[in-house]
């Protein structure tokens, strides 16, 4: 072989291998992000005020959903319930007797009562008509001069005190006639429905005190973790105060920061590995993705590192183990499509 076919060769060599070094790198298939635990936090509290008889947990206790939590003092609230209870008996009584009627012994007492007007009014007809005569007659006395004025004005007196008695009784009678009629009828619509509606403020009367007594005794809305006792036995707790911190620990999560290059291979639903400091793994999965970039939280790696645009994204897994606690520092990989 010539000199020059050496060269040649040589020459064609270190051109491949140049064009080689400038071919774009192969895509990672793995990315390393980090971040941090969060978890469900609820604040139980009491939809009523009251002096807390017994906070029936602790802090690190788990409880379930509907576990009772605190328990307050509601004598008040079950006086108040006997009260209305009685308020609301007595409302239906009278709406019983409004729906049953008038009793026999009733009109028979309401009849007689308009007989009595009615033998009145007779007896007042017959002494007015007595005094009429009396009036005549002596009228005639006096125009033919046998009589006094004084006797006629007495005479004319007593004809009109036995019209007004007649008057009277005439209305008694009425009145009886009327009153007897009513019985017979019984009571209105209008006074059937405002009894009715008088038992049923009675029974929303005893609704509302029956849940304020049921809420005097509070449950846990979810089940977790006591990580906070906020009260104590004794004291003397407002309407929707918080009085413990649940956190639900079985169903945490890790908010991790994806570089933006990597966004575009990321997928809701995508399998992850979270790992602690520790050393744990656990498999998780994508759940959410921040549709705005950041810059990287200062608490995450490096000045450098924090000053790169991210996106965030939620990786939840299952920490029935209790593996992970709210706050703490993770790392994940995320494999790449």
């Amino acid at each position: 072989m010539t000199t020059h076919t050496t060269h040649v060769y040589s020459t064609l060599g270190l051109a491949l291998a140049v064009l080689s070094g400038c071919r774009e790198p192969e895509p990672s298939a793995m990315v390393r992000v980090s971040g941090h635990v969060e978890a469900t936090e609820v604040q139980v509290a009491a939809e009523v005020g009251g002096r807390l008889l017994q906070l029936r947990v602790g802090e690190g206790d788990r409880v379930a959903a509907g576990d009772p939590v605190p328990q307050l003092d509601t004598r008040e609230v079950e006086l108040q319930i006997e009260r209305a209870r009685a308020e609301r008996a007595a409302a239906d009584a009278q709406r019983r007797v409004l729906e049953a009627g008038a009793r026999p012994q009733e009109i028979r007492q309401a009849e007689a009562q308009e007989d009595a007007a009615a033998t009145e009014v007779s007896a007042a007809a017959a002494e007015r008509k007595a005094a009429e005569r009396d009036l005549e007659r002596f009228e005639a006395l006096l125009r033919a001069n046998a009589g006094s004025e004084k006797q006629r004005d007495d005479a004319q007196a007593r004809v009109d005190v036995a019209r007004e008695r007649e008057r009277g009784a005439e209305n008694r009678v009425r009145a009886g006639r009327e009153g007897v009629s009513r019985l017979r009828a019984g009571a209105t619509r209008e006074e059937l429905d405002a009894a009715r509606a008088r038992v049923a403020a009675a029974d929303a009367q005893i609704a509302v005190l029956e849940k304020a007594r049921a809420d005097g005794s509070v449950v846990s809305p979810v089940a977790g973790i006591v990580t906070q006792k906020l009260v104590d036995t004794g004291e003397q707790i407002a309407p929707r105060m918080p009085l413990v911190v649940v956190t639900d620990l079985d169903n945490a999560w890790a908010n991790l920061f994806v570089p933006e290059p990597a966004m575009p291979r990321v997928r809701i639903g995508q399998p992850a590995t979270v790992r602690t400091d520790a050393g744990s793994a656990l498999e998780g999965t994508v759940t959410y993705i921040s549709p705005q970039a950041e810059f990287t939280p200062r608490n995450v790696q490096t000045a450098d590192e924090r000053s790169k645009l991210v996106y965030r994204i939620k990786v939840s897994v299952d920490n029935r183990a209790g593996i992970l606690k709210p706050g703490m520092p993770v790392d994940a990989e995320l494999p790449l499509p």
